[in-house]
C-alpha cells in the first residue's frame, strides 16, 4: 500500500510554474525578451535574464540555497557537495545550505519561485531554467586542462544481441526524462538520421533518471538506454554496476555537462562574489574522485557553451517554453509515480 500511496501523492504534487514573486516582476518597458518568459528581459541579447535595474527588485539573502541536478540519488550529492557549501559559507560570509530536489521540474520551479539562489542544472534542463526561471549559467566543472564534456552513450547488457543502434528496433528503451538532453532530446534529434526513430522504431519508457536507466538495463527491465557518459562511468567506477556486465553500442559527439547558475536578481556584488568563490575553489580529493576527476569550475556562458544543446532542441522540435515545461513536468511525475508503485527489480542472472 505504501508505494501506490506515494505514487498518488507524487501526481497530486505536480509542479506548475507558480506566479513570479513581486521582486521578480518585469520592468514596465522591455524592448527584447527573446525566448525568455515575460517575467524577464534580455536587453543585451545574451539569451539570459538581465539583472534588474531597480534596486528594490534585487535580493541579498542572509542564507544562500544551493541544489544540484537529480541525475543520480539526490542524497548522494548532498554529501559530495558539502565541501563546496562549507567553502561558500566562508567565502561569501553567508550560510549556504543544500536543497534536495527529486526532479528537474522541481529544481526549475524552486529557482523561479525565489527559493533557490545557486544551482547545478543538468544539460537539457539548463535551458528551461534560463527561459522560465531567470537562471544565469556561469560555470561548468572541469580539470586543469578544460571544462568537462560528456557524450550520449547507448548502453545494453553484455549478453544482449543489441550491437548497433538499428538493433534497437522493436525493443524497450529507457529514456531518462523528457527534459534531458542526453537522455531524451539528443536521441530524438540524432537517431533518425542513423536509422532508428524513438517511439516509432522502439518503445520509449521514461525511467526518471540516468542512474535508473542504467540500473534498469542491468536488471533486465529495459533492453537498452541512452544516458550521459559521465554518469554511467561514475556508476561503473563506484561499483553500482559491473562494467563487464554492460556494453556501450554507440556514442555521440560531446556536450557540456551540468551548468552552475545564479538567480538573475541577486545583488550584483553578491553575484560577483559567488562567481569568484566558485572559480577559486579547488575540490578536495574525495570530491574530485566522486565527480569524475574534476577539481575546479571553469567560466562558461549560456550563449556560447549551450549553443549545441539549443541546436539539438530545435532539431528535436522541443522548444524550451512554459507549455513544453508543463507537459514534461507531468511526464516526469508520472514516471516517478510508476517507479514508486513498482516493487524493486531483482537483477536477472548473467
Amino acid at each position: 500500500m505504501i508505494r501506490p500511496l506515494l505514487a498518488a501523492t507524487a501526481l497530486a504534487l505536480l509542479p506548475s510554474l507558480a506566479p513570479v514573486p513581486a521582486t521578480a516582476q518585469p520592468a514596465a518597458a522591455c524592448s527584447h525578451r527573446g525566448a525568455l518568459d515575460d517575467a524577464f528581459c534580455d536587453e543585451n541579447r545574451d539569451l539570459v535574464a538581465d539583472t534588474p535595474t531597480d534596486p528594490a527588485r534585487l535580493r541579498n539573502p542572509s542564507t544562500l540555497v544551493f541544489a544540484y541536478t537529480p541525475v543520480e540519488d539526490p542524497a548522494l550529492y548532498a554529501s559530495q557537495f558539502r565541501p563546496l557549501l562549507d567553502y561558500l559559507t566562508t567565502c561569501t560570509g553567508k550560510r549556504t545550505v543544500y536543497f534536495q530536489v527529486t526532479s528537474n521540474a522541481a529544481q526549475v520551479e524552486a529557482m523561479r519561485s525565489g527559493r533557490l539562489h545557486i544551482a547545478g542544472f543538468s544539460t537539457g534542463p539548463t535551458a528551461f531554467a534560463v527561459n522560465l526561471a531567470g537562471a544565469v549559467p556561469f560555470a561548468i566543472k572541469g580539470n586543469e586542462q578544460a571544462f568537462e564534456a560528456y557524450r550520449v552513450v547507448v548502453v545494453t547488457r553484455a549478453n544482449s544481441d543489441i550491437r548497433t543502434l538499428t538493433d534497437l528496433r522493436g525493443r524497450r528503451v529507457a529514456h531518462t526524462s523528457a527534459t534531458s538532453n542526453s537522455g531524451n532530446l539528443a536521441p530524438r534529434a540524432l537517431f533518425p538520421a542513423l536509422g532508428v526513430t524513438p517511439d516509432t522504431d522502439y518503445r520509449v519508457l521514461y525511467s526518471g533518471g540516468h542512474d535508473r536507466s542504467v540500473m534498469g538495463v542491468n536488471a533486465g527491465d529495459f533492453d537498452a538506454a541512452p544516458v550521459a557518459s559521465d554518469v554511467y562511468h561514475r556508476m561503473v567506477g563506484r561499483g553500482q554496476v559491473q562494467g563487464a556486465n554492460m556494453r556501450e553500442v554507440w556514442q555521440s559527439d560531446p556536450f557540456p555537462t551540468s551548468s552552475f547558475a545564479l538567480a538573475h536578481d541577486l545583488q550584483p556584488e553578491l553575484a560577483a562574489r559567488i562567481r569568484q568563490c566558485f572559480y577559486d575553489f579547488r575540490f578536495p580529493a574525495a570530491m574530485s574522485r566522486d565527480l569524475g576527476g574534476n577539481d575546479r569550475f571553469w567560466p562558461a556562458t549560456y550563449l556560447r557553451e549551450w549553443a549545441p544543446v539549443r541546436v539539438v532542441a530545435d532539431a528535436a522540435g522541443a522548444p524550451y517554453t512554459r507549455a513544453a515545461f508543463d507537459i514534461e513536468s507531468r511526464r516526469e511525475l508520472e514516471a516517478e509515480a510508476r517507479r514508486l508503485a513498482t516493487p524493486p527489480a531483482t537483477p536477472r542472472p548473467q
